[in-house]
């Protein structure tokens, strides 16, 4: 059962007392030790999750950092596939990641409020797969409601088991506003874990992301052969059109990214060939039915009207 933000933040009280007794550093104190964001203090490599893409990571300021909270949405339902995937690769990278310099602690959890899941559906293990995730290493959790969904965020930060969090929340609730966007924020800083907000037909809003990503889809490119040439007619990796709309810069990045499962990495693509067209008015344009002639059909007289005897 989820607990009330009363609750939670009494716990958090204690847990503070309990830590000034022990003589070891505060939740609160390690969050604002960690919190780079106008200091100018420099993340270490090892805490930072490259995108191996120079632009986007020199935006990101060496790379997404592997203690905070960082939101990706999409514009509406029928984008909650890109979006997703956008997250899943991000997932894929520190999985690779964390296999290369901590060994096998590179388990992930999806945690998808249920009206999320209506809406956008579940995930699919065989294809996770063949999008490059170790799928043994992925947890998947469907809590009853969105309180259920932030307390079980929290005590997966906590826990220090995940290498990577996923809160998959549907839209601009009231439930979660700023307020719980900052608890969550100082638990992901305190327990040194990444936390993904992903925010299906959400619009934007404050919150204490440190980035934030509009993900849209785009043209995937012709698959590649073994030569280097393009399969005409044929399709290849997902493209993702990604706008940075939250982060030191003045101005917002966009670029488009091309996932490559298999070696986990992202491709740098030229915008002008993968933009989506608008959408072409219809060849002969008409109405779909055609138009009464005499206006609508009258109502049907009545038939005979026979008179019956009574029964009684």
């Amino acid at each position: 059962m989820a607990r009330s933000a009363l609750a939670q933040e009494t716990v958090f009280a204690l847990r503070e007392t309990i830590a000034r007794l022990e003589g070891k550093p505060l939740p609160a104190q390690a969050a604002a030790k960690a919190q780079d964001v106008g200091n100018g203090i420099e993340r270490a490599p090892g805490n930072l999750l490259t995108t191996g893409i120079d632009m986007l990571d020199e935006a990101l300021e060496g790379g997404l950092a592997c203690d905070t909270l960082t939101e990706i949405r999409s514009e509406g339902f029928r984008h909650a596939g890109t979006a997703s995937g956008f997250a899943l690769a991000l997932c894929a990278r520190m999985q690779m990641q964390h296999a290369a310099s901590r060994g096998p602690d590179n388990a992930v959890l999806w945690i998808a409020d249920r009206m999320a899941a209506q809406e956008a559906g579940k995930i699919y293990p065989l294809g996770l797969r063949r999008f490059g995730l170790a799928i043994e290493r992925l947890f998947h959790a469907l809590p009853t409601s969105l309180e259920d969904a932030l307390w079980l965020a929290e005590a997966a930060l906590g826990s220090g088991v995940f290498c990577m969090t996923i809160l998959e929340i549907r839209g601009n609730p009231k439930a979660f506003g700023l307020t719980e966007s900052r608890r969550l924020s100082l638990r992901a800083k305190a327990a040194g874990r990444p936390l993904l907000i992903l925010r299906q037909a959400g619009e934007e809003e404050a919150s204490s992301a440190l980035f934030r990503f509009l993900v849209q889809p785009a043209l995937a490119c012709e698959r590649r052969l073994p030569d280097g040439a393009m399969l005409g007619g044929s399709i290849g990796h997902p493209v993702f059109r990604l706008t940075l709309e939250k982060s030191r810069n003045p101005a917002p990045l966009s670029l488009y990214l091309e996932w490559t499962p298999h070696d986990r990495q992202f491709l740098a693509l030229d915008p002008s060939k993968h933009a989506l067209l608008p959408e072409q008015p219809a060849t002969h344009p008409g109405a779909a039915f055609s138009k009464t002639v005499n206006g609508p059909d009258p109502a049907p007289s009545p038939g005979s009207v026979l008179a019956f005897d009574r029964a009684s």
